[in-house]
């Protein structure tokens, strides 16, 4: 076997795995988020950001075939572990108690699918357009706007934005030890900081829709 085979086969290659797509999710719903934040600042400014994407269409294609690696990675890993860990105990607890891991970790199974689902629908919705009632292709600003005034369409994506939140929040905490860099020194800044990067996120995603059914951006 490859010496990077034989190290992902084990626990904490997997991990390993885990920690550095998450990464790259991670940076890419930051930027995402920021450029969606830009239809606070009109349609033109919104609609720019879209063409913009699609100027360099090597560029573009380069970043999804690496988007869909880090999920590939991400979700198979995650899968084999949750296996893995369900067949080292066949046989659950008869009361369980949990004195380690709060609820964003014990809901970390349950979120990720249910995540890429809402990505899948989020796709189809207002990229490409199947699943949206009134689209029209080059106006994203539009799109957003009329998608986003179905409150139960805004509500939907606003609970995925809080599952990816305490995903998100999970994943950071844990990351700094999957990667091997925890240390005494600065452990006490990681959960300020996965909470931090969660509750920004979570509220900056959020903002969009919201900000749509209180008729802010309309």
């Amino acid at each position: 076997m490859h010496p990077l085979g034989r190290a992902y086969a084990s626990t904490v290659g997997k991990k390993y795995a885990m920690a550095v797509s998450g990464v790259i999710l991670f940076l890419f719903v930051v930027l995402h988020m920021l450029g969606n934040l830009q239809i606070f600042l009109g349609r033109d400014a919104l609609n720019g950001y879209a063409r913009l994407l699609r100027v360099e269409p090597a560029l573009l294609w380069a970043a999804r075939l690496v988007l869909l690696a880090a999920v590939t990675v991400h979700v198979v890993a995650a899968v084999q572990l949750t296996l893995r860990n369900w067949a080292a105990r066949p046989v659950g607890y008869e009361r369980q108690r949990y004195l380690a891991t709060g609820y964003a970790a014990r809901t970390m199974v349950w979120s990720g699918p249910i995540i890429a689902a809402f990505v899948v629908y989020h796709l189809l919705h207002l990229s490409i357009g199947t699943m949206h009632p009134d689209f029209v292709h080059g106006d994203v600003y539009r799109n957003v706007v009329v998608g986003f005034s179905v409150p139960y369409v805004a509500a939907f994506y606003m609970l995925a934005q809080v599952l990816l939140g305490l995903h998100l929040y999970h994943g950071l905490f844990s990351l700094f030890q999957s990667l091997g860099a925890s240390h005494p020194s600065y452990d006490r800044w990681r959960q300020p900081f996965a909470l931090a990067a969660a509750v920004v996120i979570v509220l900056g995603s959020c903002s969009v829709p919201a900000a749509v059914l209180a008729g802010t951006v309309r």
